[in-house]
């Protein structure tokens, strides 16, 4: 790394600055299905073309189109005819609603919620509480209240939330060997797709997702099919009803949501009802020990407060909460990837 004399100050300022501006490019993109058109077209297309087909001002798409050029989402060859676009790879796996791996759903609701919420991000800070009551006038008093505030938005959140798992999934769940662990639950496990990736790494375990009624409700008719036999359910709110009795619970981004307090207080839960010799694996993205980064980690962190009561923590932290309810032998395991593992034994 070059001396701060090297860096060119005014260009980095303003790239930061330009941020919100790349992120709404592909959440458009994705929004009016333009990397979906491209993807089922079997040659390349024109701007002209692209709008027709998406109903849109042509003007407006030869700008969006050439803006994801720049952004090496998109492809153009230029002709006689005119300027051509297509797909580039990373559009077509990540950015395409048919892809395994897509993350559309995520986009969208970045785009369409997450957004509204930032854009009180200075109230959030004065305030140190979320901006659900500014953003969307419904209470912030209960957080999941105001993010599942109808079926709509909490069908947005489920999907959202899969789409992670499916590309971030394994690398959290294969952090440690949970073969020795056959009964699993899944606190807070949503539309299933970390319980779908467990039993495909474990197949001798069967996991429970336990979670609100009406989540469990929409799971079961949008995400997990009756024929996936190891995955079960369990309608229930965790802080306030009981935890059954098993060899694993499952936090994945749970306690982020959270402060200290309640923490340790569904930890402690899940301490009484875990079976002997048991444990709890959290997945949270870990900041460093001095809180120097990842920058990805400290903006989740920035988003907890606009949303939620919590905060990203350290492994040190984490692993003090663990302390506190009763786990021990805790390990910790950076997968280098978006999210990490933490895993306490009892």
């Amino acid at each position: 790394m070059g001396s701060t004399e090297d860096l060119d100050y005014p260009q980095i300022i303003m790239q930061y600055s330009n941020g919100f501006l790349i992120s709404k490019v592909m959440f458009t993109a994705c929004e009016l299905g333009v990397f979906d058109l491209l993807l089922e077209s079997e040659k390349p297309l024109s701007s002209d073309a692209i709008a027709a087909h998406l109903g849109t001002s042509t003007i407006g798409m030869k700008r969006l189109l050439d803006a994801c050029v720049g952004l090496k989402l998109l492809a153009v060859e230029v002709t006689q005819e005119g300027a051509l676009y297509r797909n580039k790879e990373i559009s077509n796996v990540y950015l395409t609603k048919s892809s395994p791996k897509s993350q559309y759903h995520i986009m969208m609701y970045y785009s369409n919620t997450v957004y509204l919420c930032w854009q009180y991000l200075a109230d959030a800070v004065r305030e140190g509480r979320n901006q659900y009551e500014r953003a969307f006038g419904i209470s912030s008093k209960d957080p999941f209240g105001a993010m599942y505030r109808s079926d709509e938005e909490m069908l947005k959140f489920m999907a959202g939330q899969n789409s992670v798992w499916s590309i971030c999934g394994r690398d959290v769940l294969v952090a440690f060997d949970l073969s020795p662990f056959t009964q699993i639950y899944d606190l807070g496990g949503g539309g299933g797709a970390l319980a779908q990736e467990c039993v495909s790494l474990y197949p001798n375990s069967t996991v429970t997702i336990y979670d609100l009624p009406k989540v469990v409700r929409v799971a079961k008719e949008r995400f997990v099919s009756p024929k996936e036999h190891q995955i079960a359910f369990h309608e229930g709110n965790f802080f306030n009803d009981s935890i059954p009795e098993a060899e694993l619970y499952i936090l994945s981004k749970i306690l982020h949501d959270w402060d200290d307090d309640k923490c340790i207080q569904l930890l402690a839960k899940v301490y009484k009802s875990c079976k002997p010799g048991g444990g709890v694996l959290l997945v949270e993205s870990l900041l460093n020990e001095d809180k120097s980064g990842p920058v990805e980690t400290q903006l989740y962190s920035m988003n907890m407060l606009v949303q939620t009561e919590g905060k990203e923590r350290t492994a040190a932290e984490y692993s003090k909460l663990l302390e506190a309810a009763g786990f021990g032998v805790i390990q910790v395991k950076r997968t280098g990837k978006l999210y990490d593992a933490v895993l306490g034994r009892k």
